[in-house]
């Protein structure tokens, strides 16, 4: 049995090979390493793919925030509704750019942000929305974006980790996480869903004007070269970048249906077990498994951690601390409501190995190990 990894790019890599080496040359012997043509084709099948009419490439996840909120005219002092469980980086653009980040408790069961949190949250100061698709799964966009149109709040959607999830709406009809809010950003990280061999980002917006906005911004705020209408940064996605994350985007839903099944397999094995609670499945989303994610018990995370270390089994704890707790925000954001399930899920999540590569004996391996723990 290969070494267990929470993800495992060169298994990826050697089944795609052929196709991966091929884009790559390409690029090589052409030499346009920056702008060449497979950036602009790699936005468009990516649109197509996800159902929107504009998809401006960059050149990372965080890079994307920083481009949706300057793009939207946010001015200092403006306030920005996040949740507190969550990566820095979507409240660390806010803080950057002056505006005033402002905390939100998520739902115990998903881990997303809670929407019934949001109102209380709201000043006159408040400007905006970060959602945050976190580990495969949708937020409530009907319900957050219910509460954002009636008080005149731009909504992004951070949907680093959920790329190919969809929004189920009551009538049954689907929608892509990332093409609902103003502007939807993602990661192109070699760990998330859709992956490249470095760094890369990308923005999606249904509004022409916001998608001409963002071109400029990413570009240091010109439409026209050396005329700078505005203020911008140098954002990019490099073409050898493009050219691998257009070779496996075909393969996207394979990857999806991958981690879904061994999903499956963890739940079977795992539910119903006083020791920890399984990844909760909402009604109003599909789930892509960016993680799969644990509630343990009784305060034995840690523990449980260290017997599956002793194992050869690696875990991760997203998170360990809630962005409110972390120094670089205090005094420079604020509480908008209890964050008691943030505060409680700090201490008993834990992510589990889960990719697109997962032999069964990995699996099997995987399961009777951790069942086995505590007996």
């Amino acid at each position: 049995m290969d070494t267990i990894r929470m993800v495992d790019l060169h298994r990826q890599y050697l089944r795609l090979k052929s196709e991966i080496d091929a884009a790559m040359q390409d690029v090589v012997e052409s030499t346009a390493f920056i702008n060449g043509p497979q950036v602009g084709v790699f936005a468009s099948h990516l649109a197509d793919y996800m159902h929107i009419p504009h998809l401006i490439p960059c050149g990372n996840g965080t890079d994307a925030l920083q481009v949706a909120l300057m793009s939207l005219g946010l001015k200092p002092g403006d306030e920005v509704i996040v949740p507190a469980f969550n990566y820095v980086a979507a409240a660390e653009m806010v803080a950057m750019l002056g505006l005033i980040p402002v905390w939100v408790d998520v739902d115990e069961c998903t881990f997303n942000m809670n929407p019934w949190q949001i109102e209380s949250a709201i000043s006159p100061k408040t400007r905006a929305i970060i959602v945050v698709h976190l580990f495969g799964q949708c937020c409530d966009m009907e319900k957050i974006c219910s509460i954002a149109e009636q008080n005149h709040l731009f909504v992004i959607e951070d949907n680093a980790q959920s790329l190919g999830a969809e929004v189920i709406y009551p009538d049954g009809s689907h929608q892509k996480a990332g093409t609902i809010g103003q502007i939807g950003t993602t990661s192109f990280f070699p760990s998330k869903p859709l992956a490249c061999f470095g760094d890369g980002g990308a923005l999606m917006t249904s509004d022409d004007w916001l998608f001409t906005r963002i071109k400029m911004v990413a570009n240091h705020g010109q439409q026209l070269k050396y005329q700078h209408k505005i203020i911008g940064v140098n954002s990019r996605l490099d073409t050898l970048q493009a050219a691998v994350l257009d070779a496996k985007l075909p393969h996207m839903d394979e990857f999806i249906e991958a981690r879904r099944n061994v999903a499956k397999r963890y739940d079977e094995a795992f539910d119903n077990d006083e020791r920890w609670t399984i990844p909760y499945q909402a009604p109003y989303s599909t789930h892509v498994y960016h993680q799969y994610t644990l509630r343990v018990a009784d305060n034995r995370r840690d523990d449980l951690q260290q017997y599956l270390k002793g194992k050869g089994i690696p875990s991760m704890v997203y998170y360990p601390i809630p962005l409110h707790k972390q120094p670089a925000f205090y005094g420079i954001s604020r509480n908008g409501s209890s964050l008691n399930v943030a505060e409680h899920l700090v201490t008993s999540v834990l992510s589990l190995p889960i990719h697109t590569e997962m032999a069964d004996n990995e699996i099997d391996y995987l399961i009777e190990t951790v069942c086995g723990y505590g007996k």
